[in-house]
Parts: structure tokens; C-alpha cells; sequence
């Protein structure tokens, strides 16, 4: 862990409003390190930590240091120049993006973080499209400009593809011998020069004297005349508004989300970090806006869940933002009486209290039952959001098992909690296997989401591919007869049949016809043949259940004494057994239709993939809504969309995506089909 200032088990609240930024960004994009160096800049901690050496204040989990990347939410609290501040460090990988998604609606605005790579850009597109759709507003930050080589307006334009706001550039960079030394303030008219480890030194802007400084400035204000047609009239009376009014310009459309402002930087190094915190200090918004965004109810005391959290030896957190009013020990929220308020920006897991919380503030509230992530509560009661985050749809899936059997129903209540943590993460249990199912965003995903229970319920579990729920049929029919005599002391058993077998079409199912005449079959039988015809549908000849069939019972025999319930059941399942065999039965493997997202110069590459994998193309279009974007739509085998996630991504930069849902049962013959059936047969004489 850092070294950080003095920290009581106490803490007061500070009186002011507390702002709270979510800080997001491609993976290994830099955000951990940029919020390390803010909370040096604020003298909020004595010295950096490192990601690779697991000393970051925000990267406190077991998960988040094993793997050298960000796998939780984390909020931090710092101070300055006087105001109070919340930053969330959020994952950057696309696997975790549901959290991210949360902290960014939580937030009153976003910094989006960015290598200085024109080929990366592609990623900021999802991250983008959420924070327009929500009308969040953000900056971007391009970190690591130390590396860069190339032209800055190359990144712009590359990543002004991405963005439907244009982006307004701040800063430009000043290089020297190839390398970028430091950077001008556009609005500020002034200079700076990178200092290593330092902030920056101001310098004399006067040393500039080529016409870069004010064509840049003049091309930021003309972005931002697009919104105020006095300030349109001043520019085309060649008028140059001063300072003041370029910041009110600039604050205004940043709140309104009418434009993206820029800013370079290298946090690693401290280069631009104090520059983007002032930034926020005058253009952030304040959270009573944001409450007006999200329209939050109006009332004394207006909180919102915006994450949940079960920590061992504390159980249930709810993390919240207040948005109305004060929170203190003693009152009222959702009904209960809050008795002890914790600090929901303490990245620690034994948390600082706070006597109370005012608008703005992050705290936890431990045994609060009432509601989920985005659930409203105020002093009476709680309320659903009207803006909030639809969980996106499951694209990975594993069966667990637990290591210990005994530990199957404790597993089940560890995965409800883990996937009440994440709602991307979902459960089901398979009657047909026997199987429970984890369904995530990805291998990454589901690897973090076990990790976790491992550390938090204390449970070893296995994972093994899901069983995929093949089906069987017949092409022809036949005509079967069965009985079943049965001869002991006392009463026998005696029942005989007739049935018609028949192939019905696709995704009929079963049917039972009961065509008997002149009572040979008496009528308090023929429920017990139907049943005994259904038990054995169950598992037909290659093993699996058998679809798309009619029998019809059409005439038998049977014995006043001996003939029971039982004996014609019997001979119902007698009749399957001896008849599907003659009946040419088949396999049947589920199809999927699938719908891939993928940025347009990914499609041929996708199209290709997805055909290794037995796909039958339906067609491509543009993505409505996402410019440069195709959806490939495809008919897939359920047993070939197992890692289809990683596949995506790998080719896509990690940005493609899919959606899938059952289409139809469709033949397999040949070796695959006799494969399959083979490993069934294995598997049953295995369990008996």
C-alpha cells in the first residue's frame, strides 16, 4: 500500500459538497495510475504505488493484484484547492464494463483515459456511445505522451471517429528532437515544460512564435461557436473573446455534453495531472445537476445504491451516492434506522465511519436489504431509477460444481451473492443435467467472478463445459405391437398394445393419439399407456430425448383380473423401446441465431471465423445507431459457440460483441453425430 496521510477510524465529513468523478478507459490504459497521481497531487498520499508491485491505493483486491489490471470498482477521497472530490477507478477491461457502466451513471463526469496509439481509438467507441446515450459529460485524457512519435491530430481525428461530440482539443504538445517536452494551454495562453516526477514548469509562451499557438486556439473556439451564435458573431467579426468567456463557454457545453475537451498528459510522470484537476475543479458539474440528469426524486434525504458488495466478516455493503440532504446516525433511509454510516470511498475493506454524509458524498451502509444497484431510497421507502444500466446480455457460460459435494447448497447462495455483486453475471440451474450454469461477459470474467468466492465464502469449485441439450427423432414409422405378462402368486399382470409410431415435423414435439374402438383398451387404462410412452421418451436410443414423434394407440388387449394401471404403463414403455430402434432414429443439435457487432473492417475476418465453426451466414448490415459498425447475422451449432467471445475479440481489438438466442433443432449425421452419441453411451455405462 502507499504511504498515505494519517487515518483515524474516524473521520469527519467535509462540510462542502463532494464531487465524484468515474475514471474509465481501455485496459492498461493508465486510469490506476492517473488517480495514483492525482491523489499525490492533492497531497492525499505521500508516494506513488506502483501496479506491478501491488502498491496502488485503488488496486486493493486479491483479484486486481494477481492480474495487474483494475477488477472492481474502487472510489478515493481527496481534497483540493478546497474542494472535496470522489474518484472511481473503474476495470477497463470489456469483460467488467457492467461496473464501469454503474460508476459512470453515479458520477457527475467521467475522465476517459487513452494510449497515444491512433489504431487503439476503436476502443473508446462502446465507452463513447454509453456516455452520449446518458448524456454523462467527460473529457479525454491521452495519457502517455511521453511515447508518442507521431502527430498529435492524428490521434484526434482518429479518435474523433469514435465520438458523435467533437472533440475539443486543449492542449497542443511542444516537442523538441522528436519528443514531446511539453504543452500549451489553449484556453490559459500558457506554456509549461514537463519536469519528471515534478509538476510542470511554467514557461514563457512568448518562445513560441509560428502561428501554432493561435490557429489552435482559434479552431477551439470556432467548436465551440457551433452552440452560441454570439460568440459565432464574434468570430466572424474577427473578434477573440477573452479568457473568462471561453471558460463559460467551455464549462457550459462540457455539462451539457455538447462537446469532449482534450487534455495530454503523462500520469506515470505526473506531466498534465494537476492541469486536468483544475480543469475539474471549474467545469465539473455539481451533483445537484447530475441529480436533475438522472431525474432523481426530489426529498430531505435522496440516496442512490449504485453497487453492491458482500465483504467477508461484514456481509452486505450497499455502496451509495448521497444526492438530497444529509445522511446521519440515527435516521431514517428506506424505512430502517442507519446506525452505522462508513466511508464508501475507503478503498480498505475495514472502512473509516463518518458521522454524517452530505450531497455528493460516497458512503456504505452494511445490512440494508432494500434494493439493488440503481435502487433510489429515501427517508420512507425506496423507488426504481428511471435512468439506469440494462445488463447486457450473457456471452460466456461454465458448469460449476463444488469441490466438495456436501458444499452444493452453500455454492448456490455464494453464486446469488456474487451475482447480485454483478448484474452481468447470471445463474441457472439445468434440471435436464443436473448442471449449474455461470453465465458472464467472457473467460476473464467468470475466472474473477469464482476467484471471489473462493476468497469470500471460502469454496474450491471446479468448472467443466456446459452439456449441450441435444435431441433425437425418427424419419420413418412403424407399427409396434408390446406386451407385458407377467405370471406370480396371486394376481399376474397382463397388458398388450398396438401403436402407430410416426416422424411428426420440426419443433412439434409429442403427440398421443388414443384411436382405440369397441373398448379393447379399457378407457381407465389408456392414461397409464401414454404415461408409459412418455417415460421412454425421455432417453431413446442414441441417449438423448426424443422429439418430434406421434404415437397412436390403436388397438390391444387386456385381462379383467390381471390388467392393471402399471401393466399397460409397462407396456407403453415396451413399445418405445422395441419400436424408435426400427424407426431410423437421429441426432438433433440446437442452433442458434447469433447476431456479431464488430466494427466494419473486422467483418470479412468475422465471417471467416464464424464459418470454421459450421455457420451458415444469413447476411451483414450496418449496425443501426454505430456508425462503422456491421451486425453479421448467423445460424450457429450451440456446440460451437463455446470461447465464440474470445474469438470476437481477438479479432476485433477486444470490442465486438454478440447476441444470441435458440432458433431450431437441426440434423447432425456422420461422424460428429456419432461422436457425440458415442461419448453419451460412455457417460451413462460411466454412471451405472
Amino acid at each position: 500500500m502507499s504511504d498515505v496521510k494519517a487515518k483515524g477510524t474516524t473521520k469527519a465529513t467535509p462540510a462542502k459538497t463532494t464531487r465524484c468523478i468515474a475514471v474509465v478507459g481501455p485496459q492498461s490504459s493508465g486510469k490506476t495510475t492517473l488517480i495514483e497521481s492525482m491523489l499525490l497531487a492533492a497531497g492525499a498520499i505521500l508516494k506513488k504505488g506502483q501496479v506491478q508491485a501491488g502498491t496502488t491505493v485503488s488496486d486493493t483486491s486479491p483479484e486486481a493484484r494477481a492480474r495487474q489490471m483494475s477488477t472492481d470498482l474502487t472510489p478515493v477521497r481527496f481534497s483540493y484547492l478546497g474542494d472535496d472530490w470522489v474518484a472511481i477507478d473503474c476495470p477497463g477491461a470489456v469483460d467488467l464494463m457492467q461496473d464501469a457502466h454503474q460508476a459512470m451513471l453515479a458520477s457527475d463526469a467521467v475522465i476517459v483515459v487513452t494510449d497515444p496509439d491512433a489504431d487503439r481509438m476503436l476502443a473508446l467507441g462502446p465507452i463513447f456511445r454509453f456516455l452520449d446515450h446518458h448524456k454523462i459529460p467527460h473529457i479525454l485524457f491521452i495519457n502517455k505522451m511521453d511515447t508518442v512519435s507521431g502527430l498529435v491530430r492524428d490521434l484526434i481525428a482518429a479518435a474523433q471517429k469514435q465520438s458523435s461530440r467533437p472533440l475539443v482539443l486543449r492542449h497542443i504538445p511542444l516537442q523538441r528532437s522528436g519528443k514531446i517536452t511539453g504543452y500549451v494551454d489553449l484556453v490559459a495562453e500558457r506554456a509549461y515544460h514537463y519536469e519528471l516526477d515534478k509538476p510542470s514548469e511554467l514557461i514563457p509562451i512568448e518562445k513560441f512564435s509560428d502561428d501554432s499557438v493561435p490557429d489552435s486556439r482559434r479552431a477551439l473556439i470556432e467548436k465551440l461557436s457551433d452552440f452560441d451564435d454570439a460568440l459565432l458573431e464574434k468570430l466572424l467579426e474577427d473578434v477573440i473573446p477573452d479568457k473568462k468567456e471561453v471558460y463559460r463557454h467551455l464549462t457550459k457545453d462540457l455539462q451539457e455534453d455538447l462537446i469532449v475537451p482534450v487534455l495530454i498528459g503523462a500520469a506515470a510522470h505526473e506531466h498534465g495531472v494537476r492541469r486536468l484537476m483544475k480543469a475539474l475543479r471549474h467545469e465539473v458539474p455539481q451533483p445537484a445537476r447530475t441529480a436533475e440528469r438522472l431525474q432523481i426524486p426530489d426529498g430531505p434525504l435522496v440516496a442512490q445504491i449504485y453497487k453492491i458488495q458482500y465483504v467477508p466478516h461484514l456481509g452486505k455493503l450497499s455502496l451509495m451516492r448521497i444526492w438530497r440532504g444529509t445522511l446521519k446516525d440515527g435516521d431514517d433511509l428506506a424505512g430502517i434506522r442507519v446506525g452505522s454510516i462508513q466511508d464508501g470511498a475507503e478503498p480498505r475493506l475495514a472502512k473509516a465511519k463518518l458521522h454524517n454524509a452530505g450531497a455528493g458524498n460516497v458512503v456504505a451502509l452494511s445490512k440494508l436489504e432494500a434494493g439493488r444497484a440503481g435502487t433510489i431510497l429515501t427517508d420512507s421507502g425506496t423507488a426504481d431509477p428511471k435512468v439506469w444500466v440494462t445488463p447486457p446480455i450473457p456471452l460466456h457460460t461454465v458448469a460449476v460444481i463444488a469441490k466438495d459435494r456436501k458444499d452444493d447448497v452453500k455454492l448456490g447462495e455464494a453464486l446469488r451473492k456474487i451475482c447480485e455483486e454483478d448484474p452481468s453475471l447470471t445463474l441457472e440451474h439445468v434440471a435436464e443435467t443436473a448442471e449449474m450454469l455461470l453465465r458472464g461477459q467472457g473467460d476473464v470474467h467468470l475466472q474473477i467472478a469464482l476467484d471471489r468466492v473462493k476468497r469470500k465464502f471460502d469454496l474450491v469449485v471446479d468448472t467443466r463445459v456446459p452439456q449441450v441439450p441435444y435431441r433425437e427423432t425418427i424419419r420413418k414409422g412403424v407399427t409396434q405391437h408390446a406386451r407385458h405378462k407377467r405370471q406370480s402368486g396371486g394376481h399376474g399382470q397382463f397388458a398388450d398394445i398396438k401403436v402407430e409410431i410416426k416422424p411428426l415435423p420440426r419443433g412439434s414435439g409429442f403427440t398421443f393419439t388414443d384411436a382405440i374402438v369397441g373398448g379393447v383398451v379399457p378407457r381407465n387404462f389408456i392414461p397409464g399407456v401414454e404415461a408409459g410412452l412418455r417415460d421412454n421418451i425421455a432417453q431413446g436410443p442414441l441417449g438423448f430425448p426424443v422429439v418430434d414423434v406421434a404415437v397412436k394407440l390403436f388397438d390391444g388387449q387386456y385381462h379383467s383380473v390381471d390388467s392393471s394401471d402399471q401393466a399397460f404403463r409397462t407396456a407403453g414403455r415396451l413399445a418405445m423401446t422395441e419400436g424408435l430402434p426400427q424407426c431410423e432414429p437421429v441426432l438433433l443439435e440446437p442452433i442458434c441465431e447469433v447476431s456479431i457487432y464488430v466494427p466494419s473492417e473486422f467483418t470479412s475476418k468475422v465471417q471467416r471465423a464464424v464459418t470454421q465453426r459450421r455457420a451458415q451466414i444469413l447476411g451483414f448490415n450496418a449496425r443501426e445507431g454505430w456508425d462503422g459498425w456491421d451486425m453479421i447475422q448467423v445460424n450457429m451449432p450451440e456446440s460451437e459457440m463455446r470461447n465464440l467471445i474470445t474469438e470476437i475479440r481477438s479479432i476485433s481489438q477486444g470490442i465486438g460483441t454478440f447476441e444470441s438466442k435458440f432458433s431450431h433443432y437441426q440434423e447432425l449425421t456422420g461422424r460428429d453425430a456419432e461422436k457425440i452419441t458415442h461419448l453419451r453411451k460412455q457417460g451413462a455405462a460411466a454412471h451405472h
